[in-house]
């Protein structure tokens, strides 16, 4: 999760004209936002030439980590700010899922106190990052929760952020200091570092890399062979990939892709990040959702027109839901997401 406010064009940045649709759908009733840009033909056998940003559900302060519930059929996503899971279903709009779901103390407190990522785990229950609580947390059936972990070598995390599950049930998470109120100033703030972890399904927790100053969105490969982190850090505003070793911890490391020179060109950093089951990774970023190939060539953009914080796949798996600032949005397309191959 993370702000900037600031929009230029990016045909400019690439020294290209670019197609894009309307902001508004003249054809329907449908709303919609912003437009879709396409960088390389290759964008064209993952989104449709008819394809529209969807405006679904508007009114939100900050909204993240969209998950899909194929067992009802409904998307479940965060409203950061005002520490709540919000539900949304077709033909039913939105309600309130899960209130505190980040922070369930009663004092009052500064930072983002609300839940971030969600995932579900193995047995399809919701597993959710708590920056209010600092911790990671699974709902259960009974909505009673679980703490999955809370701390390293003793101390407190700083605001668990995004997460994936591999096929092993091991959990790979960030954990960046958004959810305190001075970030890394913050007096409250036991680690010295904003990690990446593995926590595998025994329970042991991992330290896997404390290189990155702001790490954020976290995705797997489709082969589980590659782990991506986004670094939201305007300084440094990077994709990563890493060589996942077959004991689970981290090789060797390449950028995937610099975005820092397009900071400013779009609202938004380097944030969540979903693939889908051919190896694409669509990753939010400056200006809305980017479409990477496998290679990292950048082959479209998703403009929002907003600072854009997460994406995930729903339905059968070709929809692709997207959390812009207030707004939730969605995007048909002719690929699927890796957790419906």
């Amino acid at each position: 999760m993370v702000r900037t406010f600031c929009i230029l064009g990016l045909a400019t940045l690439f020294g290209v004209t670019l197609g894009t649709q309307p902001a508004a759908d003249r054809a329907g009733s449908t709303q919609t936002l912003g437009s879709i840009e396409r960088f390389q033909p290759g964008l064209d056998r993952l989104v449709p030439a008819a394809a529209r940003i969807e405006k679904l559900a508007e009114g939100f302060e900050w909204t993240e980590g969209p998950v899909w519930m194929s067992s009802g059929k409904y998307l479940l996503f965060s409203d950061i700010p005002r520490n709540v899971i919000v539900k949304w279903q077709e033909g039913a709009g939105t309600s309130e899922f899960l209130k505190k779901s980040g922070y369930t103390g009663g004092a009052a407190r500064g930072g983002e106190p609300g839940s971030n990522g969600l995932a579900l785990d193995r047995q399809g229950r919701l597993v959710m990052c708590q920056h209010g609580d600092r911790q990671i947390a699974r709902v259960e059936a009974d909505g009673s929760r679980t703490v999955l972990v809370s701390k390293y070598k003793g101390k407190r995390f700083n605001s668990p952020n995004d997460l994936v599950f591999n096929s092993r049930g091991d959990l790979y998470f960030t954990d960046p200091p958004y959810g305190l109120e001075k970030l890394n100033d913050d007096p409250g703030k036991e680690l010295k570092f904003n990690g990446v972890y593995r926590l595998s399904a025994d329970g042991t927790l991992t330290l896997l890399t404390s290189e990155l100053t702001f790490p954020n969105g976290i995705g797997l490969s489709p082969d589980e062979r590659t782990l991506y982190v986004a670094n939201s850090d305007p300084k440094k505003a990077i994709w990563m990939a890493y060589d996942i070793a077959p004991d689970g911890t981290l090789g060797k490391s390449r950028v995937f892709f610099d975005a820092t020179p397009r900071v400013g060109s779009g609202k938004g950093l380097p944030d969540g990040l979903k693939l889908d089951a051919r190896g694409n990774l669509f990753a939010t970023g400056p200006g809305g959702v980017w479409v990477f190939s496998p290679a990292g060539v950048p082959l479209g953009l998703l403009n929002t027109g907003e600072a854009t914080a997460n994406c995930g796949w729903g339905d059968d798996g070709s929809t692709l839901y997207i959390t812009a600032d207030a707004y939730l949005c969605r995007v048909r397309t002719t690929t699927r997401g890796l957790v419906f191959k």
